[in-house]
């Protein structure tokens, strides 16, 4: 059984109204004694786990990964929505479908090789995803984070192409959707990329990740808090493949890398929400550091003491 965070209702004061932490899924049995009371056993149970791990202190949001692979159905949505307190908004991952520009063989073996006709096809979007969460899971819809996992250079999608297609699809979107683009191509961090995030009040994901910049660096960049919200995916270390962390820290129930600089990174950013008087969504993975829910811990011991009640809290729409 691993160690429980200690003062965590001290800890829950520390943070800052409109920030919420979260962590990239939920369905991990070996937090049973960090989060969870009950052994839900290899496979877990989503929606009993879910409801469980909405009423832990520190959480106050949730990345939903599985919608990457494919939208969530009626049931799935409707089970979430009720397993969750009010107001608790989810972070979605928006289905590859629409995000995915040339097939790799790892994305789809049938496919590899040939291009996506439906990349940044807002029509699939809108159908597949934006109008199921709307009827389905309107009181829980916080971002969907649109993922570009790396895109080859044999491609032919430049940063200037990318930039343009991404206004061109955002164009199409409805205005009141709060949208995040993760991307995972270091040379499409570009001034036209975050002109156009801007333009469409798009979030900028500050995404922790093998091949990307320090999430501290990325801050850096002119123009990066492009949209009214932020989200932050502390993912792995640079440099370390996701494979690797996999083996390394299963079953995820303590630190067994610690990131100083990650942490610092994150800390930074969410002073730069309370400033900015904006939301702040920071999931963390437990391939981060090998335990979210104790990363989530230690990036609030770096920030001070609790908010003063001016900064920013969450919209209705983003509840």
């Amino acid at each position: 059984m691993p160690a429980p965070i200690p003062d965590l209702d001290s800890l829950r004061a520390r943070i800052p109204p409109g920030v919420r932490f979260g962590t990239s899924s939920w369905n991990y049995p070996g937090w049973r004694g960090l989060v969870y009371h009950q052994d839900y056993g290899s496979r877990g149970a989503a929606t009993r786990m879910l409801r469980e791990y909405a009423a832990f202190p520190l959480f106050g949001t949730v990345g939903i990964d599985s919608s990457f692979y494919a939208p969530p159905s009626e049931k799935i949505l409707t089970g979430f929505a009720a397993s969750l307190p009010e107001k608790f908004p989810c972070v979605s991952k928006v289905w590859h479908q629409v995000t995915v520009h040339t097939w790799t063989r790892a994305q789809d073996p049938a496919r590899a090789g040939k291009a996506n006709p439906d990349f940044l096809n807002a029509d699939v979007f809108l159908e597949a995803v934006w109008q199921p969460y709307q009827q389905y899971f309107a009181g829980h819809t916080g971002p969907f984070v649109f993922e570009f996992q790396t895109v080859s250079r044999s491609s032919g999608l430049s940063a200037e192409a990318f930039a343009t297609r991404l206004d061109e699809f955002f164009s199409a979107l409805p205005r009141e959707g709060m949208f995040a683009v993760e991307i995972r191509n270091d040379e499409f961090l570009t001034p036209a990329y975050f002109a156009v995030l801007r333009e469409h009040g798009v979030a900028h994901v500050y995404s922790s990740w093998t091949r990307m910049p320090p999430i501290g660096e990325q801050l850096d960049l002119p123009g990066s808090l492009s949209g009214t919200f932020i989200v932050a995916r502390a993912l792995l270390r640079p440099g370390r493949s996701y494979d690797e962390a996999v083996d390394a820290f299963a079953p995820y129930d303590r630190i067994q890398e610690p990131n100083p600089q990650l942490r610092l990174d994150l800390a930074r950013l969410i002073a730069a929400a309370v400033e900015a008087r904006i939301p702040a969504y920071v999931l963390v993975n437990n391939r981060a550091e090998g335990s979210a829910p104790n990363t989530i811990a230690e990036v609030i011991r770096l920030l001070p003491g609790a908010a003063t009640p001016s900064a920013a809290t969450p919209s209705a729409g983003a509840a």
